[in-house]
């Protein structure tokens, strides 16, 4: 195991997440990336003491590595310097496969919530034969209406269902409105 250094933060660059510790025995200002910074006690601040162990980087030069704040305990440390992928590696799998079923359940339930009001409505089965599409805009117009109790033809009612706010005329949900009053043959009128 490699000695531990005392050292104070001389610079931080917070922008580049990087910067340099001049050891307290003296020496060469060592290099330290945010990476092997310690996670706890908030952002680093120039002149805060630390102690840290050196190593070489690819092209050979000196880095801090296993940063540590005075006072932070042994096993805290140990847990931080594993780099950030493996860190994530372990949980990385449950928290995706949390996340779709926590999104698949979700759809579930809103498609569950949302499918009576469609249930239907692009169905031919729901237009009376006898009425076409380009009819019924003309024949009739949203006035407040809202109750089969209200309509005079099925025609009526689907006119009212299809193209008018707040209507209360399809109780099941399947796209046909007044099925007990107006339309319990869809091919009535």
């Amino acid at each position: 195991m490699e000695p531990r250094i005392d050292g104070k933060l001389k610079a931080w660059n917070e922008d580049k997440g990087f910067g340099f510790i001049t050891p307290l025995n003296g020496g060469q200002d060592i290099f330290v990336h945010i990476s092997n910074y310690p996670r706890r006690g908030g952002k680093p601040v120039v002149g805060e003491t630390l102690s840290f162990e050196v190593s070489l980087n690819a092209e050979q030069k000196k880095k801090a590595v296993n940063v540590q704040r005075p006072g932070q305990p042994q096993e805290i440390a140990a847990s931080l310097r594993r780099p950030h992928s493996a860190r994530r590696r372990g949980g990385s799998f449950l928290a995706m496969a949390a996340s779709i079923a926590f999104v698949g359940v979700f759809i579930f339930l809103v498609y569950q919530a949302l499918m009576p009001r469609f249930k239907g409505l692009i169905s031919p089965a729901t237009i009376p034969a006898s009425v076409s599409a380009a009819e019924m805009p003309g024949r009739y117009s949203c006035d407040g209406r809202h109750y089969c109790s209200q309509m005079t033809s099925c025609d009526e009612a689907t006119y009212f269902l299809r193209h008018c706010p707040g209507t209360e005329m399809d109780g099941d949900g399947d796209g046909v409105p007044c099925e007990s009053q107006w339309c319990s043959n869809p091919f009535a009128k």
